[in-house]
């Protein structure tokens, strides 16, 4: 139950991300509202979850998500850049949350 808790608050952190954009510097009050309730929602979840995964592996698995789907919905959604070392460094990311879950030992 931990890691799914984990895995949707980083799922809200790339909500919380893209809310912010979204917001243009606060000045927009639905998105803004939505970059408080997403980026508070995901905090409180991540600290569901380390009640049980380590604060290590925790951590660093919550801001991977969040990175690395930002990074993805930026490039499919705001037209970022696709470069391929821009995608191998992403995957580099994800293979690091994976190697961190399968090392766990949760």
């Amino acid at each position: 139950m931990a890691w799914t808790l984990l895995g949707v608050a980083g799922i809200l952190e790339i909500a919380f991300a893209f809310a912010m954009k979204s917001s243009e510097g606060f000045t927009r009050w639905v998105p803004a509202l939505f970059t408080v309730a997403s980026g508070m929602s995901s905090v409180v979840l991540l600290s569901l979850a380390m009640r049980t995964v380590p604060m290590g592996t925790g951590y660093a698995v919550w801001t991977g998500i969040g990175a690395a789907g930002t990074a993805i919905v930026g490039m499919v959604v705001l037209g970022d850049s696709a470069a391929p070392l821009r995608l191998l460094c992403i995957a580099l990311i994800l293979g690091g949350v994976i190697g961190l879950k399968l090392v766990s030992g949760d």
